[in-house]
């Protein structure tokens, strides 16, 4: 089943202006919650939006990569509290994995939209635009946002043959580039 889930899961960013079943928006944070933490410090947090106000608001905290969250019925923001843990960030993103493969488990497709350490224009970050829009604590720093919807395009999965094999080494570095 999981083989399953990883071979055909794919990057969705066209969406049907369906919304999204509460029960499978609680079945994605139950995923988002179930996972690793270091530690379990559990440093992160999940803001659900689901206003078509708020989500074109979102789609435009940077300049590319993002607009397409304006058409998505969901937006799960994904922050990390900086001070509870010193790896908010891969917690986040473990998180944020575990809501992609649930969500296509689901029937629904998903789509990352990286906001740290990226610009919203050239006075202010990504992270401070949002943090102004969805009244965000400093403290709390935004790793991501997910996109959620059903997908409104078919994406084959990727083949086995254009998997990056020469990436692995075994034992010892090995560079084969």
């Amino acid at each position: 089943m999981f083989f399953d889930l990883i071979k055909t899961r794919r990057s969705i960013r066209r969406f049907k202006d369906k919304p999204v079943e509460k029960e499978k928006i609680d079945r994605l944070m139950e995923a988002a919650l179930r996972s690793p933490s270091s530690r379990s410090f559990n440093p992160w947090r999940f803001i659900v939006v689901d206003r078509p106000d708020l989500l074109e608001t979102l789609s435009r905290a940077k300049p590319h990569g993002a607009s397409f969250l304006k058409s998505a019925p969901l937006g799960i923001v994904v922050c990390g509290d900086a001070s509870a843990s010193d790896v908010w960030v891969e917690d986040c993103s473990i998180a944020s994995m575990f809501i992609h493969l649930a969500a296509h488990s689901l029937e629904l497709g998903s789509c990352w939209i990286q906001i740290r350490k990226r610009d919203h224009d050239q006075t202010k970050n990504a992270d401070a635009f949002i943090k102004e829009t969805l009244k965000i604590p400093d403290h709390i720093m935004i790793e991501s946002i997910i996109a959620v919807g059903y997908p409104d395009e078919v994406k084959k999965g990727h083949g086995k043959d254009s998997l990056h094999h020469d990436k692995i080494s075994y034992n010892t570095f090995s560079s084969k580039e």
